[in-house]
């Protein structure tokens, strides 16, 4: 039994006469009859009773086509989902993140694809960069942003592209001596209280900290080590101390603090975008289609590895 054989039993019954639906149908009456004749043996019963009067669906005729209509609609709606789902409307999106993407580039990200595919079901998850790279390599995680290149074992295979680059800055309260000044000196922050993030969940930035500070600075040792960036601008702006963190911190402006340059410039490590391209999706396809829109970046880099990501 083939869908054509339920559209030409739905026509039959709506015409009520074997000329006409053959009509509608564009195709002969005797190859209609035929189909009607075969679709009852198959059935096992008589699904039209013939009259002078016209074609009218018998009670196991009523039944059936009850099915029938639903079947072609359910087919009809099995196409339009495969097709949704080929272009990347409806599936799932997987993304591992540190906290300072959310300053940038994800909020436009994420609302630009937000916006254009409504049925697909995002779960973000915020994580240390290590972290980020381990789920992605083992397939917990579609696309991952971290600062820095993805290391370790198997990160040879991930495709990997900057979306930002950042350099350090300080970021102070308001009523700190240091509010007001263009730039903060690297003498300077040695004698401050500072607050930065967890060395061990990004040892580059740490291994920046000390370069900029000295091995034997006091200051890094005793600092006080707040979560992500979010955690450093309300610290301090509650006067614990002289934040540092990226330049990124800067999309964050908020009453009471100050932003510093911090000389010399220390260049902190690219926010890198990752992902497995043996785990490409028409989802992961069409979030990356949104950050090539948003980073025109990202997508010459794309282009120059895939020549294009569709």
């Amino acid at each position: 039994m083939e869908a054509r054989h339920l559209r030409y039993a739905l026509a039959l019954a709506e015409h009520g006469h074997f000329g006409r639906a053959a009509h509608a149908l564009g195709i002969a009456q005797p190859p209609l009859s035929k189909q009607i004749a075969d679709l009852e043996r198959e059935a096992g019963a008589r699904l039209f009773d013939r009259t002078r009067q016209g074609v009218f669906p018998t009670a196991a005729g009523e039944a059936f086509l009850s099915r029938a209509r639903r079947a072609l609609e359910e087919m009809a709606a099995a196409t339009v989902d495969a097709g949704r789902a080929a272009r990347g409307e409806t599936g799932r999106l997987r993304l591992g993140f540190i906290a300072s993407a959310l300053l940038d580039p994800l909020p436009d990200v994420l609302g630009r694809f937000g916006h254009e595919r409504p049925d697909v079901r995002l779960e973000l998850h915020e994580m240390a960069s290590g972290r980020s790279v381990a789920a992605l390599l083992a397939g917990e995680l579609d696309v991952a942003i971290t600062l820095g290149s993805p290391r370790g074992a198997g990160a040879e295979h991930l495709v990997s592209v900057p979306v930002g680059h950042d350099h350090l800055i300080a970021v102070v309260s308001s009523a700190h001596p240091y509010a007001g000044q263009a730039s903060v000196s690297a003498n300077q922050l040695r004698r401050q209280p500072l607050i930065v993030a967890p060395g061990e969940d990004e040892p580059a930035v740490a291994a920046g900290l000390r370069t900029l500070l000295g091995e034997d600075a006091a200051a890094l040792d005793g600092a006080t080590v707040a979560r992500d960036v979010h955690t450093i601008i309300g610290l301090a702006a509650c006067g614990v101390g002289v934040g540092l963190g990226p330049s990124r911190m800067l999309a964050a402006p908020r009453p009471g603090i100050w932003f510093c340059e911090v000389t010399p410039r220390t260049a902190l490590p690219d926010l890198v975008l990752s992902f497995a391209d043996r785990h490409r999706s028409p989802v992961l396809d069409a979030f990356l289609d949104t950050v090539r829109s948003n980073c025109p970046d990202v997508g010459a880099a794309l282009d120059r590895r895939f020549g294009g990501v569709r």
